[in-house]
């Protein structure tokens, strides 16, 4: 359990009602598969029979939600589950059961951090300014340069330093970003030792929601 108490590990707490007991073990069953290193599915009670106020007090102490497989909640339940914050989902298709508590579980998943190149540029002139270091002149030459996006500087297929645009300039203006074909004047975050013919290399960071398997 220490990876679960170090946060490594997320959980994810359910109540199971159904009208039978045959449904109420498929269901248990294949929601108990879904589990994996990642996030820990735990059936914290599962009953044939309506969903109660009991359940709902059980829900509230064990932060869970409810499921109801062909049973639903009272008015009277309906209303204590809303003062105590408590959701109650509903349900006359196992298979949407087990796709919805997928989905629930996919969104405890830490997002995957991916790299989308927005585009490069080639260093033709490098020009000394006064407070702001070396800009690099620069031809654009597929995608697009954008303000405040990261940049990194290769040389001969070589990294040489990586950091933020701080300074996107067409001419004389502040642009916030400049497509292909254009040239443009960059300054970097941290880094003024450009050379003609480094190449810029623009790109960012996207979270993609990962699937379970």
């Amino acid at each position: 359990y220490k990876q679960i108490r170090e946060g490594n590990i997320k959980e994810l707490n359910l109540i199971l009602k159904s009208d039978v007991q045959g449904s109420l073990e498929a269901i248990g069953e294949s929601l108990i598969n879904l589990n994996t290193r990642e996030v820990k599915l735990n059936l914290i009670h599962k009953a044939v029979g309506n969903i109660t106020e009991t359940d709902v007090l059980l829900a509230s102490a064990s932060n869970a939600i409810i499921i109801g497989f062909n049973v639903r909640p009272t008015a009277s339940v309906s209303k204590k589950a809303a003062l105590e914050g408590i959701e109650i989902r509903t349900y006359d298709v196992i298979y949407n059961v087990i796709a919805d508590v997928r989905a629930a579980m996919e969104g405890l998943l830490e997002p995957e951090i991916r790299e989308v190149v927005l585009g490069r540029a080639e260093v033709r002139e490098l020009f000394r300014v006064p407070r702001m270091g070396v800009i690099a002149g620069s031809f654009v030459s597929r995608g697009r340069i954008v303000r405040d996006q990261f940049l990194r500087v290769l040389r001969g297929n070589r990294e040489i330093s990586s950091g933020k645009v701080d300074s996107l300039r067409r001419f004389k203006d502040n642009v916030d970003e400049v497509p292909s074909g254009y040239e443009c004047g960059i300054g970097m975050e941290g880094f003024d030792d450009f050379q003609i013919d480094d190449i810029l290399e623009c790109y960012t960071h996207e979270k993609v929601t990962r699937r379970l398997f």
